[in-house]
């Protein structure tokens, strides 16, 4: 059950209306029957560590009535067909599991008048079925969980007790055989709703905000109730990301979009333009977009390196004023980068600044000068299987001298070596990694497969199938 959670919370969402989600997903039939044939392998496996509760009543013999407590049970074997699972339109799941047959054994104690006894005992079931459905829906903006129908039935049973006085009770068990099913019966539900409740709990504790690093957390709320019809189950995530130590809205609001559906697949994913920019503005507002450039980060077979006098190629009146010292670089976002999804193309502007700085001996730092960058780059992305691959290109550089404490001078040259920089050195080593593709996540073993990313007008979407480590069972 905890599996198919898991499941619900990474996939979900139908064709969706919510005008403020970031973020959608559609889990169709074909990922539900997924999901269910990975939770009978994980109950399989997993036999071993369940725990049944105590069975207790009483039953009335010629002699009187006997109190009876079957206990410390543990499975095994067990005849699990796989269930049948089906999406129940405006609820959630209807779950049923007919022709399971289980083996148990355990101990016995009875309780009649002054005597006490006990011993172990093997209980075999024939022909058990469980009906449920769960109701889905949204609770202090978060998924919430609970069982709306449960029945429980169990054909038959057979008891052998061994141990004690066995001998005297076992001629009387066909008497109260009926009743030892009825309490079975009864616990199937029982047990079930209890982990359903002990779900729900779980799922009570989840923050919606969701830590993603010490910069900013994401947004995971639901911004209505989850979506059901015959074939589909979804999910409308806000999607936002906020800095943690400043957290507020950005200056652009999100747009309504609908993910294609691809019943072919198990998910299918969307994430708007808003999701990618929201990050975007948290980490900037967070201070997490700069870095402090130093000449030991400059690789030694450079033929250019941050000191006044080789700037001098490039700023004349440099290295007059301030002869050979040292140079940093303080590189920052000077606004939030802003990405737009135009059909194919992902367009990215990002405006920067960089801070010059002249470091004297005693480690004092003498502002030089600012130069403010405009770019602006282009690129294309896909998933070649289980390779995310793409291009990057730059379409335009601007330079500007924002500020000066040295005069001015000409930033054509300047403009110029960035050029040939991001031409020449840092494009092509990027586009050599794209090429070659960077690795699709996994997250405990559970990893994407057959995948299919296209980039729409405001959004990108992501049809696939999911693999988990229950694969390799098979």
């Amino acid at each position: 059950m905890k599996m198919l959670l898991v499941a619900l919370l990474l996939v979900s969402t139908t064709q969706t209306h919510a005008e403020d989600s970031a973020l959608q997903a559609v889990l169709s039939q074909k990922g539900l029957q997924k999901v269910t044939h990975w939770l009978t392998d994980w109950l399989q496996s997993e036999l071993d560590n369940i725990t049944l509760p105590e069975v207790k009543g009483s039953v009335h013999i010629i002699f009187g009535s006997v109190d009876y407590v079957l206990y410390n049970m543990s499975i095994q074997r067990c005849d699990l067909p796989e269930p049948s699972i089906a999406f129940s339109e405006g609820t959630g799941i209807s779950l049923q599991v007919s022709g399971l047959s289980i083996a148990i054994t355990g101990l016995w104690k009875t309780h009649y008048g002054l005597i006490k006894d006990g011993g172990w005992f093997e209980l075999v079931m024939f022909t058990v079925s469980l009906n449920t459905v769960l109701q889905l829906g949204r609770e202090d903006k978060r998924l919430s969980i609970s069982t709306a129908v449960c029945s429980a039935d169990v054909e038959s049973a057979q008891v052998n007790f061994h141990g004690g006085g066995s001998f005297i009770f076992q001629p009387f068990v066909k008497m109260f055989n009926k009743r030892i099913r009825n309490k079975i019966r009864a616990k199937i539900c029982q047990t079930f709703e209890k982990e359903i409740e002990a779900l729900e709990s779980h799922l009570a504790a989840v923050s919606v905000a969701m830590k993603v690093d010490p910069y900013v957390y994401l947004n995971i709320s639901l911004t209505d109730s989850p979506l059901v019809n015959d074939s589909g189950l979804g999910l409308n995530v806000k999607g936002e990301f906020y800095s943690n130590n400043f957290p507020s809205e950005p200056p652009f609001s999100p747009k309504h979009f609908e993910v294609p559906w691809r019943e072919d697949y198990m998910v299918s994913l969307g994430a708007s333009e808003f999701f990618v920019n929201s990050a975007a503005y948290a980490y900037q507002s967070a201070g997490a977009l700069q870095i402090r450039i130093t000449d030991d980060m400059i690789p030694k077979a450079s033929p250019f390196h941050l000191n006044t006098s080789q700037f001098g190629q490039l700023i004349p009146q440099l290295p007059k004023k301030y002869p050979d010292l040292p140079m940093q670089l303080l590189l920052y976002a000077s606004e939030a980068p802003l990405f737009s999804f135009n059909k194919t193309v992902i367009n990215v502007n990002v405006s920067a600044s960089a801070k010059a700085y002249a470091m004297k001996a005693d480690s004092v730092a003498i502002p030089l000068f600012r130069l403010d960058v405009e770019s602006s780059f282009s690129g294309k992305a896909y998933i070649d299987k289980y390779l995310l691959k793409g291009v990057l290109e730059m379409k335009n550089l601007t330079v500007t001298l924002g500020a000066t404490e040295i005069g001015c001078f000409p930033v054509g040259p300047i403009k110029q070596a960035l050029k040939l920089t991001m031409s020449s050195f840092v494009l092509p080593k990027l586009n050599a990694q794209l090429k070659d593709g960077l690795p699709l996540p996994r997250v405990k073993g559970f990893g994407l497969r057959n995948s299919v990313m296209t980039i729409e007008n405001g959004f990108l979407a992501l049809a696939t199938d999911i693999s988990a480590p229950y694969d390799s069972w098979q």
